[in-house]
């Protein structure tokens, strides 16, 4: 009986304690040529572990991210990113770990996809310019190229300019499969089927001849050449769900391999047996071909991926409001709300949680703050009030009560009170605006799909008038690099209206004179290319909607001495 007890008892401990330390949100596994060991990214650092799953060994540690290990073709070295210098260049380094020699240096950010035939050079991509002709648009933002450097470092070569991501070799070195990037969209979003969703190309390097593969209307990604060279696996959303597929170059037939819903297979990569793996909702699996995918048990039994608690200054505030009675300001940092006092040295943390919380906001009365937040599955819009009412400032407050106030399936965040605080406005999808009467719960549409295209959170905005009526909203009018300004009534009554609908747009625009005047950038007068390249210089204009007040608009001869021969003239003019 006693022998029986501690079996179990040494049982519960050993379960215990692989339960504690697995290992989730496991990114990148790169599996090696033989099969036997996986390579993975897991908290900024890389570790290797059994293609079988198991404990873990650390590879990299330090306050680095190291990222997007690769395998050398005889399974000697490995190829992985790295910022401990600023950005992401490339480092090599022994397989079971040692000292990394950094091989580029460039500005921009650098990934390892694959090495040489002859693992003498590592193929990798950047968004560094390239001075080739063959470049589809001389921009570092939209298109990465593809370049070789040689282990130990040195000049790297320009292999294409063709806009690839995710390339790998063919066992010759004669082909090179990859996915294509026609332009800026997030890489982690899904299910979108716009003109820039990502095919597969493979590219004959002797012949210098490219051709497409996919012809999906959706996400392909992350393609590799099958052992013997026949086939190309690859990821596509054919079934809804971004899943693994193979592809037979000769017939072109497709064959879909898994089966996964409701998240994305992601990062593929395999063996010279033929040997898959990959990520599903943060867990590594393995597929070989004709069987069901093989879930790994990944434990981490050191503390190298994890970052020991410390102390640190706020010094990356990303965005700040500053509250209607100037005695707080709520900002954010690292993806949580704080309110610190403007002449108390106190701060309260208003979130926290795992999701990210942004564009902050007040009430005009200053007891209620507005933020976003990307909680249950989607973007939201909550609301937190001080719970005490003896309490008046939330920076000094000991309670608080947060609340959705825009949920849903659908994205909605940027929420702004009006000035009477009887309504808010917020986007809706990304680019729609919409109203919210808050007293009854009615939303109107106020510019509707279609107007706006927007790539990132906050790429446009809007701002009430001072009486509550009307909001001024950027408005693209369905053209992607130029935004003029739209006048729109709040209850979605009447036209929308282009005060001054210029060529070269209009920014940052605001009301003035108490809602009398807008004032706005644009660099009509700034030589800007037409082209939309390179910067240019931008003035400050105004347009006046009242008479009297244009009438009233005079400048002191302080003011006016001021001003250059450019803007002299146009005033005079005036």
């Amino acid at each position: 009986m006693i022998r029986i007890l501690f079996f179990l008892l040494a049982s519960f401990l050993t379960f215990s304690v692989s339960a504690q330390n697995t290992a989730r949100w496991l990114r990148y596994p790169s599996i090696s040529p033989d099969g036997t060991t996986i390579a993975f990214g897991y908290m900024g650092h890389l570790y290797r572990v059994s293609s079988t799953g198991g404990n873990a060994t650390a590879i990299t540690t330090g306050d680095a991210h190291d990222m997007r290990p690769v395998w050398s073709n005889d399974g000697k070295m490995l190829a992985f990113a790295s910022d401990r210098h600023g950005n992401f260049d490339i480092y090599t380094m022994q397989t079971m770990g040692g000292s990394a020699t950094r091989i580029t240096f460039n500005t921009a950010d650098d990934y390892p996809y694959d090495f040489t035939a002859d693992n003498s050079k590592v193929l990798f991509g950047s968004g560094r310019e390239a001075p080739a002709k063959s470049v589809r648009f001389p921009s570092a933002r939209l298109f990465q190229n593809l370049y070789v450097v040689p282990i130990a470092g040195g000049r790297p070569e320009l292999l294409s300019a063709a806009g690839a991501e995710e390339a790998h070799y063919s066992k010759d070195g004669s082909q090179v499969v990859f996915q294509d990037r026609k332009g800026y969209e997030d890489p982690w979003r899904k299910h979108h089927t716009s003109a820039v969703t990502r095919d597969i190309w493979m590219y004959d390097i002797k012949k210098d001849i490219y051709e497409q593969l996919s012809n999906f209307k959706g996400e392909n990604r992350e393609p590799v050449f099958s052992a013997d060279g026949s086939s190309v696996f690859y990821l596509n959303e054919k079934d809804s769900t971004q899943n693994l597929y193979k592809m037979n170059l000769a017939s072109r037939k497709e064959q879909q391999l898994t089966n996964f819903t409701n998240f994305p297979v992601r990062h593929l990569s395999i063996a010279n047996d033929g040997t898959l793996a990959f990520t599903w909702k943060g867990d590594i699996y393995t597929l070989k071909e004709g069987s069901q995918p093989q879930k790994l048990k990944v434990a981490v039994m050191d503390d190298a991926g994890f970052a020991a608690t410390e102390n640190m200054d706020i010094n990356t505030v990303t965005e700040f409001a500053v509250s209607p009675n100037d005695k707080e300001i709520a900002f954010v940092n690292r993806g949580e709300v704080f309110v610190t006092g403007v002449d108390d040295s106190r701060t309260k943390r208003v979130t926290t949680t795992a999701a990210q919380e942004r564009m902050v906001s007040w009430s005009p009365d200053g007891k209620t703050l507005l933020f976003s937040g990307e909680r249950d599955g989607s973007w939201n819009v909550y609301k937190v009030t001080l719970d005490r009412p003896d309490e008046d400032y939330f920076y000094a407050s000991t309670v608080l009560n947060t609340a959705v106030i825009v949920g849903g399936d659908e994205e909605q965040f940027q929420a702004k009170f009006s000035p009477d605080a009887e309504k808010i406005a917020y986007i809706k999808e990304r680019n729609i605006l919409v109203v919210m009467d808050l007293k009854s719960g009615k939303k109107t549409i106020i510019l509707p799909e279609g107007h706006n295209y927007s790539y990132s959170d906050g790429d446009w905005n809007f701002e009430w008038s001072p009486d509550s009526q009307y909001i001024m909203a950027d408005d693209q009018g369905g053209y992607f690099f130029s935004t003029n300004t739209a006048i729109i009534k709040a209850d979605g009554t009447g036209e929308i209206v282009h005060p001054v609908n210029g060529g070269f747009g209009e920014e940052n625009a605001k009301w003035a004179l108490g809602g009398k005047m807008m004032t706005y950038e644009s660099s009509r007068e700034g030589r800007k290319s037409l082209a939309n390249q390179g910067s240019a210089e931008n003035d400050i204009y105004g347009v006046f909607f009242d008479q009297e007040a244009y009438d009233k608009y005079e400048l002191s001869k302080e003011e006016f001495e001021l001003l250059t021969d450019r803007e002299k003239k146009h005033k005079e003019e005036e």
